[in-house]
């Protein structure tokens, strides 16, 4: 059964994820493996089943993603991309598709790591009620997943603005590859992945790029994801709520909850006296309402974890 309770914020820990992308790397990072009670206290918590997983940034940074915040909390030095600028500016929409150009390779090229399957293993046991991700590259699906809605949107998707017609991310990437041709091949080892799903690009490279508009009616074109400060669908968030109303219990994974679309799963959770499971590297905003909370690597946790719950 879920035990309700509250634990002390952890220590933040200092150590951005490792990986290569894109070029870059950050620097190795220690895994911090969860201590033999945690690990059955979370057990406990999830066998019981009727879960919902809440998943953020950190459960794809094994597969190559940055995320934005890192386990101290505090932003990496790239500002994300908001909507006010994306849609009031010509030359920021310029500037956001020459560089997610880019770095859609990287992003359409990762896979899923132990986390996802661990995650997708869970789900397969019954164990869960679905699975609602903040991250917007489709790898919860990809590991095999079931019932899972990506809050976000997709990045593989492309959306008009005007008309609201969507467009597979692979058709209008083929489509500035004719408009830049040789862009890709000029530029494609500039810099890091960025958590936009981006690469840093000089002004002179940025100013160069064409970019395309809809076949349909000429109108704007957007990464079918919810930009900061844009509003997750009405419908898409009241489907993932339906979700918790099924649950007997929250379980989060890998985000700080500091966007506010996660940390509303929490709230909603305590008002509905169902018990928080939180399994985070650092403190997260919703940490006084955990009845378990893990300062741990999420690997290191979920694998042994789907293997002592999945096990024939």
């Amino acid at each position: 059964m879920w035990a309700h309770g509250g634990v002390a914020a952890p220590t933040p820990l200092a150590t951005p994820p490792d990986g290569r992308v894109g070029g870059g790397t950050y620097p190795l990072r220690m895994t911090t493996p969860p201590r033999p009670s945690d690990l059955r206290a979370l057990a406990g918590l999830v066998e019981a089943g009727g879960v919902l997983v809440v998943t953020g940034a950190g459960i794809s940074t094994d597969s190559g993603i940055p995320d934005y915040r890192g386990p101290t909390g505090e932003l990496r030095n790239a500002l994300p991309m908001t909507f006010e600028r994306f849609v009031g500016s010509e030359h920021e929409r310029r500037r956001y598709w020459a560089r997610s150009h880019l770095g859609w390779q990287a992003i359409a090229g990762a896979r899923p790591n132990r986390c996802h399957a661990a995650v997708a293993a869970l789900d397969d046991a019954g164990l869960l009620t679905g699975t609602v991700t903040q991250n917007v590259d489709g790898l919860h699906t990809a590991a095999g997943s079931r019932d899972v809605i990506d809050l976000h949107g997709r990045l593989d998707a492309v959306v008009c603005l005007d008309c609201g017609d969507r467009r597979p991310r692979l058709e209008v990437m083929l489509r500035l590859d004719v408009v830049n041709p040789g862009f890709r091949e000029r530029h494609g080892a500039t810099g890091a992945l960025r958590p936009d799903g981006d690469v840093a690009l000089p002004d002179d490279a940025v100013a160069r790029f064409r970019v395309v508009s809809c076949r349909r009616c000429g109108g704007v074109l957007k990464p079918d994801v919810v930009f900061f400060g844009e509003h997750v669908p009405r419908e898409r968030f009241a489907r993932a709520l339906g979700l918790l109303d099924r649950s007997r219990g929250l379980l989060v994974l890998g985000s700080s909850l500091v966007v506010g679309s996660g940390f509303r799963f929490v709230t909603a959770a305590a008002r509905r006296g169902l018990p928080v499971a939180i399994v985070n590297r650092g403190a997260t905003r919703g940490d006084r309402y955990a009845a378990c909370k893990l300062d741990a690597d999420l690997g290191e946790t979920l694998a042994p974890l789907a293997a002592r719950l999945c096990s024939a």
